[in-house]
């Protein structure tokens, strides 16, 4: 082969070459389009697509798969996570879409997608930016046990925290590892300020707080009640919460009662101290008025619950005393949450016959109660009581005298109608040693309630009188038989 043959040989294999490398490795897949302006994903729905495009068409070699992979939450794919991988050869030709799911620690604003190919080798520029959130959790849930308030001292703090474990009451987001939360000041019924982030925050200035957990410009149903925070002073107090609700069925069990944090409890039930209730919760299966007393370091407050647990709640539209004339009536009705109610009527604590209705009506006084029983579900049983008298008689002076001897004529201390109940004077009685034997601003001419013991000499008891606007009225009272 001469010299001139030589050059153009080698001169046809380059260009033989370059267009064997070009055909094999300069495939060009064009910058992924979305199909989707962020992806809130869930593990109800997790499904997106990517479309795009790759040119020469025929440039793929038949054992080719494309490569969805995922950038970082700032848009870098330096350390690019593969979501998706197609099977061999399964799309061949132009456009391509895609489906993929997201990953469930996915949590930003600025992700990307790119496409890569393996045969031949080729990766595309990313996508645009998009927001991406696996919402693991999608509830709402509860924050300081559900209690609505919280009180800490001056100069001091309140800890606000997610309650936790989970359970069927309570989705619990700190049940996800993966979760971050933001916390929030209301400034106004429609308004809301950050705070701060975390599973926990110390609040140090009153205002009313809740949490949500963080799944940026996608929107959720993760967010927990309103807790509203207070510096305590004398006359603040909080509140109690009942882990089955009030009224709660005493057949399933008792409830757990709990309060704010604090650094001290003692528990009441009816006022009285219950020995050894010194924690944040007290379980009972009772009904009645607990409390609470709460320290809180430097200062403390308190807390109560009416508790009930029939299960159900009744009313009456009457108030518990009321008055009759004579000829007059009173129509009492009861409302009831009661599933399937049963009502029985007593008067004087004997059953009153045929009145198992609703609603009664009263012709004449005396002491009332009515039995709300719920027949189904929680079976259970409340009394309501109301009183029903006369009108208290309108006497021209306070009487000196009475001889309770329960023949119906002067057994009690009748006085005129300008110092008994609803007109705020202040009664007191004292025994013949000067001991306070009754003190109250609702005097209903009842006194004596119980025997007074008689010696050889009838006892003198005296009575102060004192009426609203200051004027007061002394003497004795006189016990015959």
């Amino acid at each position: 082969m001469d010299m001139r043959s030589f050059k153009f040989y080698h001169i046809i294999c380059i260009i033989t070459l370059f267009f064997t490398s070009t055909s094999q490795g300069q495939l060009v897949i064009s910058k992924p389009n979305l199909g989707f302006t962020q992806a809130c994903a869930s593990p109800s729905f997790n499904t997106y697509y990517v479309n795009f495009s790759f040119s020469p068409e025929d440039g793929l070699e038949a054992s080719n798969q494309f490569i969805i992979e995922l950038s970082d939450s700032d848009g870098s794919f330096a350390n690019a996570e593969v979501i998706h991988t197609t099977g061999v050869a399964e799309f061949t030709t132009n456009p391509v879409s895609i489906p993929f799911s997201m990953p469930v620690t996915v949590s930003g604003e600025s992700y990307k997608v790119r496409i890569k190919s393996t045969s031949p080798a080729a990766t595309s520029t990313g996508s645009v930016d998009f927001a991406a959130y696996y919402k693991n959790q999608d509830s709402p849930f509860s924050i300081n046990n559900l209690i609505e308030t919280g009180s800490f001292c001056a100069g001091g703090s309140y800890i606000l925290t997610i309650d936790n474990p989970g359970g069927p009451d309570n989705d619990s987001p700190l049940q996800y590892p993966s979760l971050t939360y933001n916390w929030y000041k209301e400034t106004s019924s429609t308004l809301k300020e950050f705070v701060a982030s975390g599973e926990s925050l110390n609040v140090t200035e009153s205002g009313t707080y809740f949490v949500e957990t963080n799944y940026g410009s996608c929107t959720s149903n993760s967010y927990s009640n309103r807790v509203t925070i207070t510096e305590a002073s004398s006359g603040v107090s909080s509140s109690i919460n009942s882990s089955k609700g009030n009224p709660y069925c005493i057949s399933e069990g008792g409830t757990t009662l709990s309060t704010i944090n604090g650094e001290g409890y003692q528990w009441f039930k009816d006022g009285e101290r219950i020995d050894g209730a010194t924690n944040q919760t007290y379980e009972t299966n009772e009904s009645g008025v607990f409390s609470v007393s709460i320290d809180l370091g430097n200062c403390s407050t308190s807390a109560s619950i009416d508790l009930d647990n029939t299960g159900f709640s009744s009313s009456l539209n009457v108030s518990e005393d009321n008055i009759i004339h004579e000829g007059e009536t009173i129509s009492v009705i009861v409302t009831t949450s009661a599933t399937n109610p049963t009502f029985e009527w007593y008067l004087n604590n004997t059953v009153i016959s045929g009145a198992t209705t609703s609603a009664y009506t009263v012709s004449e006084p005396g002491s009332y109660k009515v039995k709300v029983s719920q027949t189904m579900g929680c079976i259970a049983s409340s009394d309501l009581v109301f009183n029903v008298r006369t009108p208290f008689p309108d006497v021209a002076n306070i009487p000196n005298l009475i001889s309770p001897n329960a023949d119906g004529i002067n057994d009690t201390w009748i006085i005129p109608q300008a110092y008994v109940e609803g007109t705020n004077t202040s009664v007191t009685i004292l025994s013949p040693k000067g001991e306070i034997v009754l003190k109250t601003t609702n005097y209903l001419n009842d006194w004596p309630q119980s025997q007074i013991e008689f010696s050889n000499v009838n006892p003198i008891y005296y009575y102060v009188i004192e009426t609203s606007d200051g004027i007061i009225k002394r003497g004795s009272i006189t016990i015959v038989k």
